[in-house]
């Protein structure tokens, strides 16, 4: 049996308290740290240790949160409100799962399967029928996750993690409905190793998290540039500037953040201050990023590093009025099985009166070392897998850490647009999926007479303000690429890094120019060229030549202009030209353009500006052609297709309606902005659950007449007369006149 080294901070924090230690038995610093004796690393003693009995009430309320907010995440980032879009029967659309294999069920057995998700998540939430609840829940997530590459993110990952380790443990042991079936598991132990997974998970998501942000365009502040701008950092604006804020805070406060919470939410004496910054932190973030659930799960599991009876002490303090409704705050836990009981350590009086009243000592059996190693590889395994790189090799510099990334990009496929039959874009950025979009084009493409087809895509991508440059060879086949991703591709282009220091010559570039011309960084690979239209739009381009040598071929007029760095040359507008790399290295050159259309329309707007303001005013004492009038009597429905009206005048009082309503919006009120959230999401919600019952019926009792199923997904459509006329998606760059 196992001998008993006294309580620690992962047991009862007031069964801790009730041990009185003679001078000779005081706890060692390193069991105050850790929990644990040096000594316990022994592998008899480490069994022990990861199968001791811990007080489940800790596991149980983590549980309770977990499936509550997977319950919320299946019908918003999962997609449960808008399922039928994604997966319309008969409808031609390429789709990135992880295996070829894998095929969508029908639209309705696709609701079926988010049905059986979503039950299995409120399963976990109330703890009823638990292990089947989570068998439920990760079986139809996960073959959702394996279904579309496109939907990926580190987050997804985790919840399936989570909900597998769930699986795994006694965390219906508290607060849950199987303990009111069943009294052996109603408040029983559960052993050490279900927290300390879920804590060594978590401390993983941080502190991999802070390892990444270690590369160069972290800690030099290119990765998440625009952030500083959110309106979030506005009180940091009044003592710090732009620049500082993005360096120092965004940068600099998440990278130290990940690679310390982890740590610090271990220890007690620095989990209130970790508690504050990682809450502040996730709370910032859901505001930040569309991110779904995930900052609501990452401030759930901050608990768990506290003692584990830390919901006893919690909840007692409430009104006994309510206890029954709570919680429970005693008896104590009672022995469970799934745990390893020490010998009492030896003492006389109180303590022998404890030992008695203790729980038989157990010896470590088959299934505790199983589990003891199990827990090890796992960890080992999650430690491991963020740096398994090396072992496929298909992953293009893109995508090569967790982190994100700015990337910006343009898609050219010769004679197809960068859409077609594809409700994503996320594929341009990653090899694999950019041959299964080749694939599926070449299936699709002869139901409109074409066959055989090759297809060639010349993506072009810049990363944290590099560089604009391709990441796929055009010269390449991509239906007869070979292909494995377990050996290195030679369409894949490398990210040109050399080139990463040019980005700050770019901000000084930048920096000599006026507001109305604008520049692009180009850079090309030799042997390939770049073929270009000039808008007419756009007067007043040039090409000038940052390193290597190019040759620039004047379509139209079939001339060839060698430039060197530092030379430049005019490029008519409205016409093509090809930028060919001659150089034996790369190539790096820059447009520089003005936007004479835009320019225009920002004067007109100008002068239509003071023109209403004198009107308003009185200054102005002639009277308004038809054409202006609108300035004064504003834009109404029957005015949108008045031809008499200058287009001009009906392009600004729209800009104007969409710059009132931005306005309008920020400067709500606390109370008018969770009702449009609360709104929102309800109609998401309800349109979910009654598309999934219309879906239900459907396989129950078959298909209705046409004229009443369209009846009932037009109910299930029905919005709030506000979202009609939201223009929450639009106006996030109302100044960027993204009507041109």
């Amino acid at each position: 049996t196992c001998r008993a080294t006294g309580e620690d901070k992962n047991m009862s924090s007031n069964e801790n308290k009730q041990a009185t230690l003679a001078p000779s038995e005081q706890t060692s610093t390193v069991k105050r740290l850790f929990g644990f004796e040096k000594e316990d690393i022994s592998w008899h003693r480490l069994v022990c240790l990861l199968n001791r009995p811990t007080d489940p009430a800790s596991l149980g309320i983590f549980r309770f949160l977990f499936g509550m907010l997977m319950a919320l995440d299946i019908t918003q980032e999962r997609g449960l409100s808008h399922l039928d879009y994604k997966y319309l029967d008969g409808a031609p659309v390429c789709r990135f799962p992880l295996f070829n294999f894998l095929k969508p069920l029908p639209m309705d057995w696709m609701f079926f399967v988010y049905f059986v998700m979503f039950l299995g998540a409120v399963g976990i939430m109330l703890g009823c029928f638990y292990r089947l609840a989570c068998l439920m829940f990760i079986s139809t997530y996960w073959y959702v996750f394996f279904l579309d590459k496109t939907t990926w993110n580190n987050h997804s990952y985790l919840y399936g993690l989570i909900g597998f380790q769930l699986t795994l443990m006694d965390a219906n042991r508290y607060w849950s409905l199987d303990g009111l079936r069943n009294p052996r598991k109603r408040n029983a132990h559960v052993p050490l190793w279900n927290y300390t997974m879920l804590r060594t998970q978590i401390f993983i998501v941080y502190f991999i998290a802070g390892v990444k942000k270690l590369d160069a365009d972290w800690v030099e502040g290119y990765s998440m540039k625009y952030l500083a701008h959110h309106w979030l950092f506005e009180p940091f604006k009044l003592i710090l500037p732009v620049e500082f804020i993005n360096l120092m805070v965004v940068h600099g406060g998440g990278l130290i953040l990940d690679l310390t919470a982890g740590y610090l939410l271990f220890f007690d004496a620095t989990r209130p201050v970790a508690f504050f910054f990682v809450s502040y932190f996730h709370c910032m973030n859901s505001q930040l990023f569309s991110i779904g659930m995930f900052s609501y799960t990452m401030l759930a599991t901050s608990p768990l590093f506290c003692y584990p009876d830390w919901p006893r002490c919690f909840f007692g303090r409430f009104p006994e009025f309510l206890q029954p409704i709570l919680p429970f705050i005693s008896p104590p836990p009672i022995p469970s099985s799934s745990c390893v009981y020490p010998n009492p350590p030896s003492g006389s009086g109180e303590q022998q009166e404890e030992a008695h009243a203790a729980p038989k000592p157990t010896t470590p059996s088959f299934k505790h070392k199983f589990r003891a190693i199990f827990t090890i590889l796992y960890i080992m395994e999650q430690f491991f897998l963020p740096y398994s790189h090396f072992i496929t090799a298909f992953t293009i510099n893109v995508n090569t850490d967790s982190e994100p990334k700015q990337i910006s990009a343009q898609t050219f496929g010769r004679g197809i647009t960068g859409l077609v039959f594809t409700q994503s874009r996320r594929w341009k950025d990653h090899g694999d999926m950019l041959k299964q979009y080749a694939t599926c084009l070449s299936e699709n493409l002869p139901r409109f007479n074409i066959s055989d087809p090759e297809i060639y895509f010349d993506i072009w991508v810049s990363i944290n303000d590099r560089f604009q440059q391709r990441i796929f060879d055009p010269r390449v086949d991509i239906v007869k690429a070979d292909w494995s991703p377990f050996q290195t591709n030679s369409w894949l282009m490398p990210l040109l890094v050399d080139l990463s220091p040019w980005r700050t010559k770019f901000e000084a570039i930048e920096g000599t120019l006026d507001n109305q011309t604008e520049v692009v960084f180009i850079a090309d690979f030799p042997g390939l060229y770049l073929e270009n239209y000039v808008s007419e739009d756009l007067g007043n381009t040039s090409v000038q030549v940052l390193v290597g040598q190019v040759n620039v071929e004047m379509m139209d007029e079939k001339k060839n202009y060698s430039l060197q760095p530092g030379e430049k040359m005019q490029i008519p507008a409205g016409a093509y030209h090809k930028v060919y790399t001659v150089s034996e290295g790369p190539s790096c050159y820059m447009y520089i353009y003005v936007n004479t259309t835009e320019a225009e329309l920002q004067k007109n707007f100008t002068k239509l500006s003071e023109l209403q303001e004198k009107v308003r005013n009185g200054t102005e004492t002639e009277p308004l052609p038809p054409e202006l009038q609108p300035l004064i009597t504003g834009l109404d429905d029957q005015d949108s297709d008045n031809s008499v009206i200058d287009p001009v005048v009906r392009l600004f009082l729209k800009r104007q309606e969409r710059m009132q309503e931005v306005k309008k919006r920020r400067e709500a009120s606390l109370i008018e902005r969770f009702q449009r959230f609360a709104s929102k999401k309800y109609y998401s919600i309800r349109r979910g659950f009654l598309m999934t019952a219309i879906a239900l019926r459907n396989l129950a009792v078959g298909l209705p007449p046409l004229e009443q199923l369209t009846r009932e997904v037009a109910y299930a459509n029905m919005k709030e007369p506000e979202t009609e006329t939201s223009q929450d998606e639009h106006l996030k760059d109302e100044v960027g006149h993204g009507e041109l």
